[in-house]
């Protein structure tokens, strides 16, 4: 199964060739531990890979219900949905992102940005799209006090479980695409800025057992950076669309706001009036005033990072604007047609002398010699 196309071939084991095949090296590990499934020696491991682990039945008003809890074999399924978003995002590259790009012949330094936020939309898209499903199943959105009531909150229905193990697949693969799509070296700290941000705060809210609270706020990231990356490609396409941008500042001062109000209300004020307060690491509780200052502190540093990236870029826009509205100026004032000068008798039209009351001056006669 090819994903690129292969306009020159390179040695093995070769930088090249590991960059332009990865795709397909990647999907032949896939098939190795699917293959694993169908043998009863290797079933047992293969299951580690691709089913999330350590689940428990319980009974409840509905039935015996399956949840899940959280462990370290969870690196094993991680790493096989690692496998498979690099796949994803190979199909995403070469079916859809490289179509568009042969249309619109973008220079190299706008190309890569439009990969980037080709790839984003369709993750926060996805993304998106499943918390908000998750949230209504789970009945999180009506009653806003169950993301903080009964915490701990250890056991998870399998669906809560598997959107953060690919959560956290996704932004894990997306390291090593760095290097695989040949980022340019000043467009690195700046991507790896937000995968490291995310990596961290997904990571915090399944570990702290704030799985409920994460649901909320990464739906609303995701919808905010959603808005930003489809203007980013409309703007690619025209320069001229830049109102989708004033569209995505508007969501993106409102996710901030919803955002700071409701890590203050869960956290800062919900989780401080449980009844367990403590530390046990074997119950999952982490509600400690120290843990609880250091999440309010980590969230508002970086909603207030992510403020000020945004006071710089608006800045930038108005800079721009008001650079291309002097230059238009300048080239409507280079354009005015000059005032025809027009002498004591009249003016001249068509290489004649006119005089002022639209009659031609009288020729003079010419003696003869």
């Amino acid at each position: 199964m090819a994903f690129r196309r292969r306009n020159k071939s390179y040695p093995f084991f070769s930088q090249e060739f590991l960059i332009q095949n990865h795709a397909d090296i990647v999907f032949s590990l896939v098939i190795f531990i699917l293959i694993g499934l169908m043998f009863e020696a290797t079933a047992k491991t293969a299951i580690l890979f691709i089913q999330p682990q350590y689940n428990i039945s319980t009974q409840s008003p509905e039935g015996e219900v399956t949840l899940y809890q959280y462990g370290w074999r969870d690196w094993a399924t991680i790493l096989f949905y690692f496998f498979i978003t690099i796949i994803l995002h190979a199909v995403v590259q070469e079916y859809i992102l490289d179509k568009v790009n042969r249309r619109l012949h973008l220079s190299k330094s706008k190309n890569t940005k439009f990969n980037e936020s080709g790839q984003l939309c369709v993750f926060h898209l996805v993304s998106s799209v499943w918390s908000f499903y998750i949230l209504i199943t789970e009945g999180y959105l009506f009653h806003p006090s169950s993301l903080w009531e009964n915490y701990p909150h250890v056991h998870l229905r399998f669906q809560v479980k598997f959107f953060y193990l690919t959560q956290l697949a996704y932004w894990l693969h997306a390291l090593p695409e760095l290097y695989f799509q040949k980022v340019r070296k000043e467009e690195i700290p700046r991507q790896l800025q937000y995968i490291c941000l995310y990596l961290l705060h997904v990571s915090a809210a399944y570990l702290l057992n704030l799985s409920r609270v994460g649901l909320v706020l990464l739906c609303l990231q995701y919808l905010s950076e959603m808005g930003f990356h489809i203007a980013r490609m409309f703007y690619f396409t025209d320069e001229s669309h830049q109102k989708m941008f004033d569209v995505w500042a508007v969501c993106f001062v409102f996710t901030r706001m919803v955002t700071l109000t409701l890590m203050f209300l869960a956290v800062g004020f919900g989780l401080a009036r449980a009844e367990n307060q403590g530390l046990d690491w074997d119950l999952g509780n982490f509600n400690t005033v120290l843990i609880r200052m250091t999440v309010l502190l980590l969230v508002c540093l970086t909603q207030s990072w992510l403020l000020w990236k945004f006071i710089r870029f608006q800045l930038r826009r108005w800079r721009e604007f008001r650079h291309e509205q002097a230059s238009r100026k300048r080239a409507a004032a280079k354009q005015t047609p000059r005032p025809v000068k027009r002498d004591s008798l009249g003016h001249h039209e068509n290489g004649v002398i006119k005089a002022e009351n639209g009659a031609s001056p009288r020729p003079k006669k010419i003696k003869a010699p």
